[in-house]
């Protein structure tokens, strides 16, 4: 699974140490409130109660009226004897929830606030917290058949969906009748590895191919006979570690932590599989487990809703340690203060973070994980964050000593080309570890999302390498579909969307199998989205050709060549582009002349020139007509120069081919956000005029309208026209030809104006269309409209018209 995507800690909701945070406006009058709420549930006592939320430790409630209103709104009281409010602050503090509930009415509290409107604000708050404790059920299983009405090709395969159909509904039942349900089955973490009681600390680990078993560390000086641990029938280890005589923990928070075990390969000390944070020691390989528990005030208390997700989703794709203009690894908390500003001033609605579970090698991107349930330690604690790997040290390969542990044996279990391991998705443990990896994330740090990189290599044996899908559906549905992992996928998209309603999940499947972006309950694999790969692979392919050899029709086709009713997730560049040895749209399209042409003060060359217009017509083409979301990598967005070169030493590969290194330098491991902001270099054009796509699809929506219509794809021209939803967008490719009084054809009638325009001085054009011009449409069709109306479309550009209101 890869690693979280979306919104970020900071700006999602969580209740956690017993206090809500109501955010009260600064520097306004005070009100008494009004309105009454609905039967709800206390906010932490989870007892029901009529009328609104209320509590009350010392039998009361606290009642906030305003003026102009009518009824209540009611918010918990504290167990103190009264609620800490002081006046002209910005948050009001409501302490932990008594047990004991009330219904006389209490004490009246004064809150700082702009006036009787805010008293909907509080409701709403109150409410989406509310509901936020309800309990979470994952909806029973449905019959699987609709996908059959919605492609009838598939019905030739109805065996196997059918087949698989039951498999996932087997598993459902068995979790219902073994476990109590998906719900309970996914908090793995509850009974699994670390957890602390009252009285102590207990430790879980299932290794079933070990002989014994220890609890070593710092607490008990490393000595594997102080704790050893007694195995169940499942071949589960446990100890439980009564509290020290002063009550304290007998694990010291932030102790290291191993669990010694004597395997059929010999006695290994490993981090347990549960941890929640692993750190590498200055000069050591290995990294060591951590118990971590810190005290109630160190840990984090969300103080926001989480987010609904978005209808068109505007992804900005992110690496922590990369994400500062300095040579070095950044961290947490400076990428919350000087990065999610950033994306949010150009217009993105959701962040997608890479490399978030803990990873041995820091150059892998973060796709070899080694520890599951634990945030990258190069980046800060599991507070200032708020694949599998092949690595026998630190994961879980081999890590009770056998080879069949988590993972398939064999080739089955081998990625040869990652040197990764793949999981035994038909075990019982390997599914609960992973569905409750994928709960762990939503509800510890409050993500709101997945993406699932490499998910072809799981849905098939042969794992999707030497093999060239060509869209026969016998590709997708036979022998060589592992149905064990996409059973689980099933699984754990029904989990998330059960769970967490408005979670989003997008799925990486070079194969295109059909159904993949269907509902679980209708026979699909789930997932909201699925990444249009094929759209980077074009842009690619058409860039080491001539502007003259570029086909109208084939941009068009690659672009909207998708399933019907399948959400996608459109690119023009992926990530992999910025390492070095690859290039990215930027580099292919203007090369050297990057490092000497982009300053102002100097002109630019022809591949300046063709450059700067290209990269822009390739984004807004790619956002406007493939898929129903977009993704950019950091620094993409303005053409960035230099490409990811991750600190190395020098190598000798298997083979004997020896690897330069680069003397382990982050130089090249950063973004230089700073020349995007330079207004003194065309960076700066590339950056706005990114900015201003996000701001139009903000405002009309257009990725996902339901109307969509190409009028043209004039190969001679080199013209592309097309409507979404009420806009125009009008591209011309030529390398010199520009064209005046060019007929647009159109749905609407009326008055349409400039609302894009890529030529503009602002996005480093040339400034050849006139904004304040009016194009008023004409009664005669063309290309198939009804309407249409004249424009004037310099050489490459691209210019989206839009109603004038």
């Amino acid at each position: 699974m890869a690693a979280p995507a979306s919104a970020v800690p900071g700006s999602a909701a969580g209740l956690r140490a017993g206090a809500v945070r109501f955010p009260v406006p600064a520097g306004a009058r005070s009100w008494r409130a009004a309105a009454e709420l609905p039967t709800s549930r206390s906010l932490l006592s989870g007892r029901r109660f009529p009328g609104a939320v209320r509590v009350g430790g010392s039998g009361g409630r606290v009642a906030v009226r305003a003026a102009g209103a009518s009824g209540e709104v009611m918010i918990p009281e504290g167990e103190s004897d009264g609620m800490p409010v002081s006046a002209g602050s910005d948050d009001l503090q409501v302490p932990a929830l008594d047990d004991e509930l009330s219904t006389e009415v209490g004490a009246e509290v004064e809150i700082e606030s702009s006036g009787a409107s805010d008293v909907e604000g509080v409701k709403r708050v109150v409410e989406e917290l509310a509901a936020e404790q309800k309990p979470r059920v994952v909806p029973p299983t449905g019959d699987g058949q609709k996908i059959f009405q919605m492609d009838s090709m598939l019905n030739g395969y109805k065996y196997h969906l059918e087949y698989r159909y039951s498999l996932y509904r087997r598993l459902r039942s068995d979790i219902d009748q073994y476990e109590g349900g998906l719900e309970t089955f996914s908090r793995g973490y509850e009974k699994f590895g670390f957890n602390r009681s009252a009285e102590g600390v207990t430790y879980r680990e299932w290794a079933p191919g070990a002989h014994s078993a220890a609890l070593v560390g710092d607490f008990n000086n490393w000595n594997p006979n102080a704790d050893r641990m007694s195995k169940n029938e499942f071949g589960v280890w446990e100890i439980f570690l009564p509290n020290n005589a002063d009550g304290s923990s007998p694990i010291p928070h932030g102790s290291r932590v191993k669990v010694r075990m004597e395997t059929p390969s010999g006695i290994k000390d490993s981090i347990p599989a549960w941890i929640k944070y692993s750190v590498q020691a200055a000069g050591e390989i290995p990294y060591n487990g951590i118990y971590y528990d810190p005290p109630e005030e160190e840990k984090y208390i969300f103080k926001h809703p989480q987010p609904k997700r978005p209808k068109s989703l505007r992804i900005y794709e992110t690496h922590v340690g990369m994400s500062s203009t300095e040579p070095k690894i950044n961290t947490y908390a400076n990428f919350r203060d000087e990065v999610l500003p950033r994306i949010k001033k150009l217009g993105y609605n959701a962040v997608q973070i890479m490399a978030i579970q803990e990873h041995a090698y820091y150059g892998s991107f973060g796709y070899h994980v080694t520890n599951f349930f634990a945030p990258s330690s190069r980046f800060g604690t599991p507070e200032d964050l708020n694949h599998a790997s092949n690595n026998t040290l630190d994961g879980l390969n081999g890590f009770d000593g056998t080879d069949t542990h988590y993972f398939h044996s064999g080739s089955r279990g081998h990625h040869w080309m990652w040197d990764s391991r793949l999981f035994n998705y038909g075990n019982w443990e390997v599914l609960r570890f992973l569905l409750s990896n994928a709960r762990w994330w939503l509800e510890e740090y409050k993500f709101d999302g997945f993406r699932f990189d490499g998910v072809t290599s799981m849905m098939y044996t042969h794992h999707g390498l030497q093999v060239a899908f060509t869209g026969n559906y016998s590709e997708y549905f036979g022998f060589a579909t592992d149905a064990d992992a996409v059973v689980y996928l099933m699984l754990v998209n029904d989990l998330i969307h059960g769970l967490y309603p408005e979670a989003i999940t997008i799925g990486e499947d070079v194969s295109g199998m059909p159904t993949f972006a269907l509902p679980v309950q209708d026979g699909g694999v789930g997932f909201d989205y699925r990444l249009h790969m094929a759209v980077p692979d074009k842009w690619i392919e058409l860039l080491k050709q001539s502007d003259e050899s570029w086909k109208m029709g084939d941009i068009v086709h690659t672009l909207t060549n998708r399933r019907w009713s399948e959400k996608c997730v459109t690119y023009a560049e992926s990530h992999d582009q910025a390492l070095v040895g690859d290039k990215t749209i930027a580099f292919w399209l203007m090369d050297k002349d990057m490092y000497d042409f982009m300053a102002l003060d100097r002109p630019a060359t022809p591949s300046i020139d063709r450059g700067i217009a290209l990269h822009k017509m390739i984004r807004l083409i790619t956002m406007g007509l493939g898929g129903e979301g977009y993704l950019n990598f950091m620094g993409n967005e303005f053409g960035h120069p230099e490409w990811i070169d991750f600190p190395r030493a020098p190598q000798v590969l298997p083979n004997g081919k020896f690897i330069p290194g680069n003397n382990n330098s982050y130089d090249k491991c950063r973004r230089r956000f700073d020349l995007g902001d330079a207004d003194y270099l065309r960076y700066r054009g590339m950056l706005e005029f990114d900015r201003a796509m996000q701001s139009l699809e903000e405002k009309y929506g257009f990725m996902t309208s339901d109307h969509q219509y190409i009028s043209r794809k004039h190969e001679e021209d080199k013209m592309i026209i097309f409507e979404k939803g009420d806009l125009v967008f009008v591209f011309n490719f030529h390398w010199s030809n520009s064209y005046f009084d060019y007929r647009v054809g159109c749905l609407k009638p009326g008055k349409y104006k400039v609302v894009l325009d890529s030529d503009a001085g602002l996005f480093g054009g040339f400034g050849r269309i006139h904004h304040t011009a009016e194009h008023f449409t004409a009664d005669c069709s063309h290309d198939n409209r009804p309407y249409s109306f004249s424009v004037y479309s310099p050489s490459r550009t691209c210019v989206v018209y839009a109603p004038a209101e």
